[in-house]
């Protein structure tokens, strides 16, 4: 029988931020799971919301939410400015995990980011700053690099997934593993450009993101 998941509308603050987000969650969910996004993306992206979608299926919790408020969004559209701010992504996601692990809901159980583009430097940097609550990592063509000499900190399971003809950024990733002192993986998806727009690729990505995180947040 599928687990009945309760979708909940959430304000998360991050300082004098108050960011909207989609919590899913079942009581039989094995953890629950953080989705930072990038390059000017939001928790409308239609390629996490289908990755958020898998991960319920798979008895996952998600928490899809906007990283920047609309204000700033407005603002990132005219210049791209904020989109490349890893300070500022990243205090976001560790607030929210802060916030996350102190909900009723989320309660006795384990926490794991996705993220994607510059949210994956945003999601390894939040994770070396919360060890103790972060407990696995999948970047979907991320840019791990971004989070700079915050690699090496990291100390949950991370999974790197980059597209087969995605070649700048599967280096950028090759450059960032070399750095990192964790538990990593590199997984390549044959046939997959930046945005796994290709057809299966996405369903690729999804299907080894709950492997992942099935394996490390039990």
């Amino acid at each position: 029988m599928k687990a009945l998941i309760e979708h909940i509308r959430v304000l998360a603050p991050a300082g004098t931020a108050k960011l909207e987000g989609d919590l899913s969650i079942s009581p039989a969910c094995k953890g629950v799971v953080l989705f930072a996004h990038g390059s000017g993306s939001s928790r409308y992206s239609p390629r996490n919301r289908y990755v958020a979608e898998f991960l319920n299926e798979s008895l996952l919790g998600t928490l899809l939410v906007d990283l920047l408020t609309t204000e700033e969004e407005r603002e990132d559209e005219y210049n791209a400015r904020l989109r490349f701010d890893i300070d500022l992504l990243t205090d976001r996601v560790v607030a929210i995990v802060d916030w996350l692990a102190k909900q009723p809901q989320v309660t006795g159980h384990t926490v794991g980011l996705f993220g994607a583009s510059t949210g994956a430097a945003a999601a390894l940097r939040a994770a070396a700053r919360r060890p103790a609550l972060v407990r696995a990592v999948v970047s979907r063509g991320g840019r791990p690099d971004l989070a700079g000499a915050d690699a090496a900190k990291v100390r949950a399971p991370t999974l790197l997934i980059v597209g087969g003809w995605d070649r700048e950024v599967l280096q950028m990733n090759r450059d960032a593993m070399a750095l990192m002192n964790c538990e990593t993986k590199l997984e390549i998806v044959p046939g997959a450009t930046h945005l796994f727009e290709e057809p299966g690729t996405l369903a690729k990505v999804a299907t080894l993101a709950a492997n992942w995180f099935a394996t490390h947040l039990q």
